[in-house]
């Protein structure tokens, strides 16, 4: 088993907590009274750095969200008033995707950065990856962070970075091929996406040198059925991992892969809270996921409400790992739930059930909300030489037997269907 830090990965629990409590004093006396949104929010709730003695006092300190760090970056443009340092200090901008609202602008001084790549040096190492691999990130390196911390990241474990911007599908593939690629940095749709083209193209994807693939941007690594078609596609094992541009690269997936990811608990503090209430759910049970990064001094975020819905296992690993881990990783997100006739969706779960279906190359889900009954519906696209009856029968079934409902499912012409390099935007509600 490979570890990136075995004696911080190992720690015992009490020893880990002692050390997020010294880090947490450390990142709040860092940036009281030189951060202006958390002096801000602290003094509005009447606590200082010397009330926090202990993780036990974390809950004292106000929840932070996105809306807010928009609202602050609105008020203080460009990039708001969550900055420790002066603008000059830091030497890296990205923005988030905008998936869930109007992207927002985030910064990091040179240490942060470091910080960064030292946080996706655990992601790879989780996954195998070593210095005698040669790995491929296959997206175009524009604003969103995507995977510009596997640069860094590829640095830390002394891999051979291959980028791949500025290419096409097809392009890559030939890349992969001649350059003797053996790991790969992408999103689950793009991993599907790129094996199409291969079988569009007459390419063997499966006798590539590609052993290992880290995906994250969107939950799929760890839906079975995505999981499954993309390691039989490519031949390779894949291997989840989860952050955000706001809190940083969190979570990964170890080598033991017991269907969840590990928090990287020495540079983060998670709680599980109810997403009503905001009181802390037991261990095991589903909860939004707040986190609190404890490295990034210049772009801090203390208790920031994720939306990421996770269950989490403070259990050890088999892998030897002490740090906690989510079970089934990111679930899904709390705003993406609708309800269609009583029945609680998630599109994870509804992506699950149509990936069963071998044939579906591509998909897209409409759940209409305007009439009296919200309804449910799907389009595909199925492989060329498919029975396309087939494959909407199949679909139907899996829905109606696992959610109890009946969706409305259509054959889309071949290529029809939006494809995606980064983030998939598949799921769709309207009026």
């Amino acid at each position: 088993m490979q570890f990136f830090d075995r004696r911080s990965e190992t720690l015992p629990r009490g020893e880990l907590r002692s050390l997020q409590a010294t880090k947490l004093t450390l990142l709040l006396e860092g940036l009281f009274e030189h951060n202006q949104f958390y002096t801000d929010k602290m003094r509005d709730a009447g606590v200082a750095p010397d009330d926090i003695q202990s993780l036990d006092d974390l809950t004292r300190l106000p929840l932070t969200t996105k809306a807010e760090l928009v609202e602050a970056a609105d008020a203080f443009p460009p990039f708001g008033s969550n900055l420790t340092f002066p603008a000059g200090a830091y030497t890296r901008i990205h923005q988030t995707s905008g998936t869930t609202g109007r992207p927002l602008k985030v910064v990091d001084t040179e240490e942060s950065w470091d910080w960064w790549g030292r946080c996706w040096g655990y992601v790879l190492a989780g996954a195998g990856v070593t210095a005698g691999d040669r790995v491929f990130l296959p997206f175009s390196f524009g604003p969103f962070i995507g995977f510009w911390a596997a640069v860094e990241g590829a640095k830390q474990v002394g891999a051979l970075m291959i980028p791949g911007g500025g290419a096409n599908s097809v392009q890559r593939l030939h890349l992969i091929d001649e350059l003797g690629v053996t790991a790969m940095c992408c999103t689950p749709t793009y991993a599907l996406r790129l094996a199409e083209v291969a079988r569009i193209e007459g390419v063997d994807i499966s006798r590539l040198q590609v052993e290992t693939i880290v995906l994250a941007g969107e939950p799929g690594a760890l839906i079975p059925a995505v999981k499954g078609r993309i390691e039989a596609a490519w031949g390779a094992k894949c291997f989840d991992h989860a952050g955000a541009s706001e809190v940083g690269a969190h979570s990964f997936e170890c080598g033991a892969q017991p269907g969840a990811t590990h928090v990287i608990e020495t540079e983060f503090i998670v709680e599980v809270l109810d997403v009503a209430t905001h009181q802390p759910v037991p261990p095991g049970e589903e909860g939004e996921l707040v986190i609190t990064n404890l490295g990034r001094l210049g772009f801090p975020a203390i208790r920031y409400c994720t939306g990421d819905l996770v269950r989490l296992n403070i259990e050890p690993c088999v892998c030897g790992r002490t740090f906690a881990r989510f079970e089934g990783g990111v679930l899904g997100r709390a705003d993406d739930m609708v309800i269609v006739r009583g029945v609680n969706l998630f599109p994870a779960a509804i992506e699950n059930l149509v990936r069963q279906v071998d044939t579906v190359e591509e998909y897209q889900i409409t759940v209409s909300t305007g009439a009296d009954l919200a309804k449910l519906s799907i389009s595909i696209e199925v492989t060329e030489g498919a029975d396309p009856e087939d494959a909407r029968e199949a679909v139907t079934k899996n829905v109606q037997n696992e959610l109890g409902l009946r969706p409305a499912v259509a054959v889309a012409p071949s290529e029809s269907l939006p494809r995606f390099q980064l983030k998939a935007s598949r799921f769709h509600v309207v009026d």
